[in-house]
């Protein structure tokens, strides 16, 4: 039997977020398609994980367990794949859309004559064949593209895209698999891992709710007040590229069509006039909540819910509500 096949993206032995998003999105295809879900696992502590994998719907897991996996940059990964490829009918596989995940992916593709499709926020099947939704142009277009008959389909999903929901299986099977590394694939070792510091704060990519900050704050200083409204909420916290720009926040909390897609249930931004760039990264989101004393910026045509008012009257206020119902 063919199976669908995960990447599955984990840290400190527990599956991130998107991972267990892209088993919901492989066990609805697997109705359809009749094929069964399988994982691969590159890296140790896969022990703790098998639980949560079995919940998800895994019937099969392929596991590398080397340390080698998270020692080397990218090529390691890509022989991995190769020798579940080897090993099993693998028609479809599923991957979270990140940066290093979509170099992954385009170098397998090369290697197994494959297509690969990003960004992915649906996935759904028509005549047997999955079709795969996504924005293109900035969020102008939406767009459906499948892959060509005959060739290997890597699908790029983009996190949040899909509810994390469990199934009914039990632990799966595991397959250990052998990699012998070429001589490439160890050309570029990691020498040193730098954690950031994230206030224990979730990464805005896999958060329910996302906090923005842009222009609109005035001053580094207006990040502050974000952040006050995040952790009252449990949020993650994102800025425009002009507050980055600015030196206000850190880049790598930058969302938009040159920083971070994100796709919460919950988006509140402040100070946000809502530039084609920006929307780019964010218009996915459930639910768009917009805070503007502009009742004509951009961000209030794709908002669900819009204030015009000065944000420095309007969150205090907020946080000061929210913390009474907390209480």
């Amino acid at each position: 039997m063919s199976c669908l096949l995960v990447l599955i993206d984990h840290a400190e032995g527990t599956p991130r977020k998107v991972s267990l998003q892209m088993l919901t999105a492989a066990r609805r295809l697997a109705a359809e398609t009749g094929d069964s879900v399988a994982a691969a696992w590159f890296g140790e502590d896969a022990d703790d994980a098998m639980e949560a994998l079995g919940a998800g719907g895994v019937e099969t897991l392929y596991w590398w367990d080397d340390p080698d996996a998270d020692a080397y940059v990218t090529l390691p990964k890509v022989e991995a794949l190769e020798a579940v490829l080897d090993t099993a009918d693998v028609s479809a596989i599923l991957f979270a859309s990140s940066n290093h995940t979509k170099d992954v992916a385009a170098r397998l593709a090369i290697r197994r004559d494959g297509g690969v499709i990003t960004d992915v926020t649906d996935l759904a099947v028509e005549d047997g064949t999955i079709v795969a939704t996504k924005e293109v142009f900035g969020g102008a277009t939406i767009t459906q593209s499948k892959v060509a008959d005959g060739k290997l389909a890597l699908f790029g999903v983009s996190p949040n895209a899909f509810p994390v929901e469990e199934g009914d299986g039990g632990e799966p099977e595991v397959v250990d698999l052998d990699v012998e590394l070429s001589e490439s694939a160890t050309a570029a070792r990691v020498t040193d891992v730098e954690k950031e510091a994230s206030a224990d704060r979730p990464d805005i990519g896999e958060a329910a709710i996302v906090v923005a900050g842009g222009r609109g704050l005035g001053s580094e200083d207006g990040f502050e007040l974000m952040e006050e409204l995040a952790d009252v909420l449990g949020a993650g916290v994102g800025a425009s590229r002009a507050a980055t720009d600015a030196g206000w926040y850190p880049h790598r909390y930058q969302i938009g069509q040159t920083g971070r897609t994100i796709s919460p249930m919950l988006y509140i931004g402040s100070g946000i006039s809502g530039a084609i760039q920006h929307r780019a990264g964010m218009q996915t989101s459930q639910n768009i909540v917009a805070i503007n004393k502009d009742a004509e910026a951009p961000i209030f045509q794709i908002a669900d819910f819009g204030i015009v008012g000065d944000l420095y009257d309007v969150v205090p206020a907020l946080v000061e509500e929210l913390r009474a119902r907390t209480d």
